[in-house]
């Protein structure tokens, strides 16, 4: 680890920043809402908030006594969090560039911290096993779940704000109502440690990241696994949606970072799985999702309580057959995708290679005599 940041432009052909200042191993980064200021975290035990031009100026925070796991900014950006090893969570002013407080009920480090969309709330996950809700008023512990079985390592707000979403060593996902605090989905796809995951804009998707290597993307309102992305040589250590959710990005152990393109509206997959089938009653989910407390706008999908009262519009089956085969067409596009990127790293690998014997071969044609 090079304890560098990077900040990568879309459009082709323009100029990567590269930003040094941490004395050790960057370990999270954050943008602000507006975009203007970038937060990381280091072991190093600091926080650097940067403004993120071509001089790459930055503001230390000396944050921790120990690694700063996470740093997300508050909706308004006036305000950011962190999380640490020394079992702490904390909250600071950004444009003051003061401590606010500190929340210390954790008995273990903690992992991931976040504001809730509205600011006023703050879930932060951790290895004593839990996940905490806390009031940002109060700064007492609002709520402490403690359904995982292993560490937690990652945990975020649902769009919405009415739900959190956190991911475990114990390779399963979990997804609670914060208003009743009930278990509403649990899913075990992955067969390694769940490193990190991301909830698409639309609140209808949630994509994670394992150590087994894969991406997986999973439709909530099904309650379902959508696909699952190959691409990483090694554990997938993070995922993120961007703002807009056309795309999403991963990074991994394998020192890649791939971007992705989401392809979500190739079809209507309400549509298809009503001809096809009842409402998904997931096998890896505790509970289905009632829609009184499902978090997403409405229009966008149906609960199965709420499928089974009302009259099944009859549908073609041509309209049937195209949407079916349109989602299939869909992950061809990924797979065509995941195939392009191995192509590419066997067709760098042969060059390595290439260079490596020709350059053998100079060094043997100079010590012959």
């Amino acid at each position: 680890m090079d304890s560098c940041l990077m900040i990568w432009h879309m459009k082709p052909q323009s100029r990567a920043y590269r930003f040094a200042g941490h004395k050790d191993a960057v370990t999270c980064v954050n943008f602000s809402p507006s975009g203007h200021l970038l937060a990381s975290g280091s072991r190093d035990k600091t926080v650097r908030i940067w403004i993120p031009n071509v001089k790459g100026e930055s503001t230390v925070f000396r944050a921790h006594t120990a690694t700063v796991r996470s740093v997300h900014f508050c909706s308004d950006g006036q305000s950011f969090v962190t999380a640490s090893d020394d079992k702490t969570v904390k909250v600071w002013s950004t444009h003051r560039q003061k401590f606010l407080f500190s929340l210390s009920q954790h008995i273990n480090w903690v992992r991931c911290a976040r504001f809730s969309p509205d600011g006023r709330l703050i879930v932060s996950a951790s290895d004593d096993k839990t996940v905490k809700l806390w009031d940002k008023t109060s700064r007492e512990c609002v709520h402490s779940y403690c359904e995982h079985g292993g560490f937690v390592t990652y945990v975020d707000f649902h769009p919405s704000g009415t739900c959190i979403a956190a991911a475990g060593m114990d390779n399963t996902v979990k997804v609670w109502d914060v208003r009743t605090h009930r278990l509403l989905q649990h899913y075990q796809l992955h067969s390694a440690a769940v490193n990190a995951l991301s909830f698409h804009p639309s609140g209808n998707y949630l994509l994670t990241a394992s150590s087994d290597s894969t991406l997986k993307i999973l439709d909530l309102m099904e309650g379902r696994l959508l696909y699952t992305l190959h691409g990483h040589q090694g554990p997938a250590t993070t995922v993120a949606f961007s703002r807009t959710g056309e795309y999403f990005a991963s990074g991994g152990s394998d020192e890649q970072v791939m971007v992705w393109k989401s392809n979500f509206d190739v079809v209507d997959y309400g549509e298809v799985t009503k001809v096809h089938r009842p409402p998904a009653t997931l096998a890896t989910s505790s509970r289905n999702l009632p829609e009184v407390d499902f978090p997403v706008p409405p229009g966008r999908g149906r609960s199965q309580e709420s499928v089974q009262s009302q009259p099944q519009e009859p549908i073609s089956m041509p309209q049937t057959l195209t949407s079916t085969l349109e989602h299939i067409v869909g992950q061809l596009d990924v797979l065509t995708q995941t195939v392009s990127i191995l192509e590419q790293r066997l067709t760098l690998t042969e060059d390595k290679l290439k260079q490596c014997l020709e350059n053998q071969q100079l060094i043997m044609q100079r010590t012959t005599p």
